[in-house]
């Protein structure tokens, strides 16, 4: 019996003529009235802003922890088949013999760049450290925070976060956009992913919130990447000038201060306006290019004068553990331990005090020490042994707290981040095969990542270990970990030479970030146009940095990255529905097609 051709009658009706010409309107119009209105409420009312999403962000994390985790680990399931499986591995993402249009070193520098350039950066050391003071094995008690023995459990999760499974959330989305342009000749756009499902649906309104959700993710994705960047941008111009006004001294550590932020903010976002005019043929790769020699300059920096042997050897058994732990890591979802469950598992003498002992005990950040030293009254003449346990009733909690507010913090980013970065690897992968794309796109960059952790933060460790940098690493903020670091491993006119290096380095890699993201966007509006117009790349880049800016004062005394945070994931929930029917889409694609090729060659043979 023959198999139905499948749909690829996919219509986005653009407009002919006018300031729209080439673009659809519904798509253009609704994802600019979404962020407009996101940057006047930020402006209008900020505190407002501000509260509302961390209201908003924690209520939806109490409900939909789990499926962020659990969908994650399913990604990640899937492309291992579909790499595994001969019939699958083996197809071509364009026509028969076609080659791939970049080389393998300015393939893998677009992808490097693209895909983690500013977050290794900022994390590179910071990751790390945070994880070695606080990680689930920490706050289950087993480890203590900042110890040797917290070493391999802090890489357990920074490899996790940095992994194979953060490739994977791009890979299913640049996967799902690749096969159907370069095997079905359909627009690079995020609704050609679901037409498997949805079919002739796609065309309609449905297609525009597909579409519009695509836009709004990457927007949100974007704007926290940038956020970070354009943060350790300015700690970095301090370290090389001293410039002051730049800098909130206001704290324990000094951070860079709201002027500072919007003056970097507005100076990138400039050049990368520039840049996304110029196209993805030119900037983006150029700036791909020196994105990679650079960091194989800083990453040598690391290896010659920083602890490389302890890093490699870090390197080997955190990969073991790592994959060890695997599927547990992939599924083990945590949800929040309500009052009367957590009362009911306390010792009968603990249980009148239920309402004070719960906050403390539930506390991811706190520790058993600090649980006791803040209780009052009568809870706190209980004794250690029943403390004790009342804490340990507490661990389901503080696991949920933690997992909700780290790791599903970088699921949620990376999903946000995925139509971005998707599109962008299906943009730059025509011709290559299906396992080509899948190995390539999270193998050989997750192994890279590993090692960029395990060097430039392994270092950071073993300063703190052997007691050279006396806590001053750890002291210090996110964004300045890197440059502390760079401070105590080296010093002179070579110090002052490689944080301007990094600075340059922070800066191209938020070019290309920022000017990929503007280019994306404009081809999900344009219908999946690759040519789009001039006048719209500035106006989105406008828009992008309106955003960033205004969801940074927003915060007001808080973490200026707090409600970026926030409202990016609220914005990725919506997206990662649509990753998992693009998932399902796929797996219904893959499986007519090849029954497609089969009778094919069976009508074949019977001809012969």
């Amino acid at each position: 019996m023959s198999i139905p051709e499948p749909f690829t009658d996919l219509e986005i009706e653009t407009a002919d003529a006018g300031f729209y010409e080439n673009y659809s309107v519904p798509i253009a119009l609704i994802s600019k009235g979404i962020m407009v209105a996101l940057v006047l409420w930020a402006l209008v009312f900020p505190a407002n802003a501000n509260s509302t999403l961390g209201s908003w962000n924690g209520k939806l994390l109490e409900v939909f922890n789990s499926f962020y985790v659990v969908i994650v680990g399913l990604f990640v399931i899937f492309l291992v088949i579909v790499a595994i499986l001969p019939t699958t591995g083996k197809r071509i993402m364009g026509t028969a013999g076609e080659k791939p249009e970049f080389s393998n070193f300015s393939w893998f520098s677009m992808m490097f760049g693209a895909g983690l350039g500013v977050g290794l950066m900022v994390f590179a050391t910071a990751e790390p450290l945070g994880l070695w003071g606080s990680n689930p094995e920490v706050v289950a008690g087993a480890v203590a925070g900042n110890d040797p023995e917290s070493v391999q459990s802090a890489y357990r999760y920074t490899f996790l976060h940095y992994g194979f499974h953060a490739w994977a959330i791009y890979v299913v989305t640049g996967l799902s956009l690749a096969y159907y342009a370069y095997t079905r000749d359909m627009p690079l756009t995020i609704r050609a992913a679901l037409t498997p499902l949805f079919g002739r649906l796609m065309n309609g309104f449905l297609g525009h919130v597909v579409d519009v959700l695509g836009v709004v993710a990457t927007i949100l994705g974007v704007s926290v990447t940038i956020g970070f960047g354009v943060s350790q941008f300015i700690d970095g111009l301090y370290a090389i000038t001293g410039m002051e006004w730049i800098m909130d001294f206001g704290g324990e550590v000094p951070t860079p201060s709201k002027v500072g932020l919007i003056a970097g903010l507005v100076v990138i976002m400039g050049l990368s306006i520039i840049s996304a005019v110029s196209g993805v043929g030119r900037g983006v790769k150029y700036l791909s290019n020196l994105n990679l020699v650079l960091s194989i300059i800083l990453l040598g920096t690391f290896v010659i004068f920083g602890s490389f042997v302890f890093a490699m050897t870090t390197y080997g058994t955190a990969l073991f553990d790592y994959l060890l732990h695997f599927l547990s890591l992939s599924f083990g979802a945590y949800g929040p331990l309500s009052t009367e469950a957590f009362a009911a598992a306390l010792p009968a003498e603990a249980q009148a005090h239920a309402a004070d002992l719960v906050g403390g005990a539930t506390n991811a950040w706190g520790s058993f020490d600090g649980f006791k030293s803040g209780l009052e009254g009568a809870a706190a003449e209980l004794s250690d042994e029943t403390l004790a346990a009342v804490y340990a009733a507490g661990e389901q909690g503080r696991q949920f707290g933690w997992q909700s507010g780290w790791t599903t913090f970088y699921w949620a980013w990376w999903i946000a981040f995925s139509p971005f970065v998707g599109l962008f690897l299906a943009r730059i992968s025509k011709g290559r095969s299906v396992r080509e794309f899948i190995l390539g796109c999270v193998l050989a960059p997750a192994l890279v990542c590993f090692a960029w952790m395990t060097v430039l933060g392994g270092t950071a460790i073993d300063l703190e270990l052997a007691g050279a940098a006396e806590g001053a690493i750890i002291g210090a903020s996110n964004t300045n970990k890197l440059f502390v670091t760079l401070s105590y491993m080296i010093d002179g006119g070579l110090l002052s030479m490689l944080n301007v290096m990094c600075v340059i380095l922070i800066m191209t890699f938020l070019v290309t970030s920022a000017d990929s993201g503007i280019l994306v966007m404009n081809t999900i509006m344009s219908g999946g146009s690759q040519e789009t117009g001039v006048k719209h790349r500035i106006i989105w880049g406008v828009i992008l940095t309106a955003v960033i800016g205004a969801l940074i004062l927003a915060a007001g005394e808080n973490n200026p990255m707090d409600a970026l945070r926030n409202a990016m994931i609220i914005g990725a929930l919506p997206f990662t529905v649509v990753m998992g029917l693009m998932m399902v889409s796929l797996t219904k694609a893959l499986y007519r097609d090849g029954r497609r090729d089969k009778h094919a060659d069976a009508s074949t043979q019977a001809a012969e």
